[in-house]
């Protein structure tokens, strides 16, 4: 296969069966493997969409400058967009997150600008907020922007359906809700059920918000996108759950997944062992060599010497 240019690689990522997972012989599990991008994420269509969509409207132009708050992997995605239109792009992390893929914004020809820790993402929202006044800067506001979801329903919806025939259950993780919220709107009315996956210390589930090594997903308050009608379940997952399965599926199935993928495969087979039969999807939104600097190989080992199959 001959490409034009790296974004004609932006989707169509295969799904694949996950088929060690611990669930009933009628069940099957199937995973979007959006690390295949070109990017390594998910966010690679969010990225694309969100300058796109903002140069189309005339809020931004060619030569312009582009602020975000990201944990990192939506700011990989709007790096390449940039690179394509020639925009300037700034991003705003809070120091904990990633250093791999902080380097890989970087890269790309960001520039990354580091908030505290402590602060979180809504840290990072302010001052991006902040700095885009003295820039004269477009801040797309992932979190609040609804060609977030949309990117969604025009592109992952439309793929899964194109592969599968019938989705019983449809598991997302939520960071900004955008990936659940497009998917979810158009899978629901078909009548899939809808299962948001966030880690321990996040607040759908009505729980004090807090730290968590589980990185990629996870809220200090409701997205305001994300419609409750769409959300049919929450699972809360603990980290050791999460590094559990990325040890499961790296030793069992050769995937090496992110934290936030191993979260949601903890979900799926929570979901799974509710069922008898049926297809279960999910998203594995990036892998696990952008959080070795995270410690994702120690964690997932630990977990998965210190459990088994039985426990979750």
């Amino acid at each position: 296969m001959i490409v034009r240019d790296v974004y004609a690689l932006i989707g169509d990522t295969p799904l694949i069966e996950l088929r060690t997972l611990p669930v009933p012989n009628g069940v099957k599990v199937y995973g979007k493997m959006e690390m295949m991008n070109p990017g390594g994420s998910v966010k690679d269509r969010l990225g694309l969409k969100l300058i796109e969509q903002a140069i189309e409207r005339g809020q931004l132009e060619r030569g312009g400058t582009v602020i975000e708050p990201t944990a990192g992997n939506t700011g990989i995605g709007l790096a390449l967009a940039c690179q394509r239109y020639g925009v300037r792009l700034i991003t705003v992390t809070p120091e904990k997150f990633s250093q791999e893929k902080q380097a890989l914004m970087s890269l790309l020809g960001a520039t990354v600008v580091n908030t505290p820790t402590e602060l979180g993402m809504k840290g990072a929202i302010a001052h991006a907020k902040e700095l885009a006044k003295h820039e004269g800067a477009y801040v797309p506001e992932q979190f609040s922007n609804p060609d977030n979801p949309a990117t969604y329903v025009d592109t992952l919806a439309q793929e899964l359906l194109d592969d599968l025939s019938q989705i019983d259950l449809f598991v997302a993780g939520a960071g900004s809700g955008g990936t659940f919220a497009g998917v979810a709107q158009t899978l629901k009315p078909l009548g899939t059920k809808t299962v948001i996956v966030e880690p321990v210390g996040s607040i759908l589930n009505g729980g004090e918000p807090g730290p968590h090594k589980t990185e990629g997903i996870g809220v200090e308050k409701w997205p305001p996108f994300l419609e409750r009608s769409y959300v049919d379940a929450i699972h809360t997952i603990t980290d050791d759950e999460a590094f559990y399965y990325v040890a499961h599926l790296a030793k069992q199935e050769g995937l090496l997944i992110g934290s936030s993928s191993g979260a949601a495969i903890a979900a799926c087979v929570k979901e799974a062992n509710q069922m008898t039969e049926g297809t279960i999807v999910t998203i594995l939104p990036d892998s696990a060599e952008r959080y070795l600097s995270q410690g994702i190989v120690k964690e997932a080992e630990h977990a998965y010497k210190d459990s088994t199959h039985s426990r979750w």
